[in-house]
């Protein structure tokens, strides 16, 4: 019961500290064209960036995947197990550089 008052307490002073942002009139955040050209280059080098390694990465999983079990075909289950988990998980970094990226795109976060 403890943990969730103390959670609860958290939430709440998190909800307090936001408000005071969205308080601010529409019209009071100046648009700046150059900001905007850079997050939108920005965030186009670091999608670039991540698919480049990304692959990079995965093409190296998978040749010491095919490695193992070449040296080994009674352990292919559990290396091909692995395998696909670090697939997931450098394909996962890669689509959390996408979601940055669109949003830099379309939000137009700093004011735009």
């Amino acid at each position: 019961m403890r943990n969730r008052s103390v959670l609860y307490m958290l939430l709440m002073l998190a909800f307090v500290a936001v408000v005071p942002l969205h308080a601010q009139e529409a019209g009071a955040a100046a648009t700046n064209p150059e900001l905007i050209k850079w997050s939108i280059i920005t965030a186009g080098f670091a999608l670039g960036f991540a698919a480049a390694f990304g692959t990079l990465g995965q093409a190296k999983g998978l040749a010491a995947s095919a490695e193992a079990i070449a040296r080994n075909p009674s352990a292919a289950g559990e290396i091909r197990g692995v395998f696909i988990l670090g697939l997931v998980l450098i394909e996962s970094l890669v689509i959390y550089v996408l979601l940055v990226s669109l949003i830099l795109f379309f939000v137009k976060p700093f004011g735009g």
